[in-house]
């Protein structure tokens, strides 16, 4: 199988940096403003809410990569394992066949093998469409990282100077 089965890692929580961990109720997620309808505006003055707001964002778009990387892999996982199951339907049907009514014509065997070749065909799809649909989100990562950083870098500045914790 290539690749990692990412859907058995843990979420990396973003708020065990550096700053001591906030308490609940933890960050929203995009999964979470989607399933809810709803965006909770961080507390914070206005003063330092738009740095701070910055880091909030950048960790919604970093942690939706990662996720959506997760979930393809899973995703990739199960449709595997259902044409895995397809072939093997595919096979017993053959020798229910033969069990049944005797050995297979030759149109029977034709059937069976154009439905295996149909399954491995799909399963080349599938590994090329992992492939595709991983690297189309690993180019977001570096993008999506840097502008995480750079937010709580800044946020890192402005609450040491003041000797707060966000």
């Amino acid at each position: 199988m290539p690749g990692p089965g990412y859907g058995d890692l843990p979420r990396y929580d973003f708020s065990s940096d550096l700053f001591a961990r906030r308490g609940y109720p933890k960050p929203q997620t995009v999964e979470d403003v989607i399933h809810n309808g709803y965006f909770a505006v961080p507390k914070g003055s206005p003063e330092t809410a738009i740095i701070s707001n910055k880091k909030h964002t950048s960790w919604l778009g970093l942690d939706d990569v990662i996720g959506q990387v997760r979930n393809r892999y899973e995703m990739y996982h199960r449709n595997i394992y259902d044409l895995e199951l397809a072939k093997c339907a595919a096979i017993n049907s053959l020798y229910d066949h033969e069990a049944h009514h005797g050995p297979a014509n030759s149109k029977v065997e034709y059937s069976m093998n154009k439905r295996l070749e149909n399954l491995y065909r799909d399963q080349r799809e599938e590994r090329v469409n992992l492939w595709r649909d991983v690297s189309r989100l690993k180019l977001l990562f570096p993008e999506n990282a840097q502008q995480y950083l750079t937010a709580y870098r800044k946020v890192a500045i402005l609450f040491d100077y003041k000797g707060d914790v966000p």
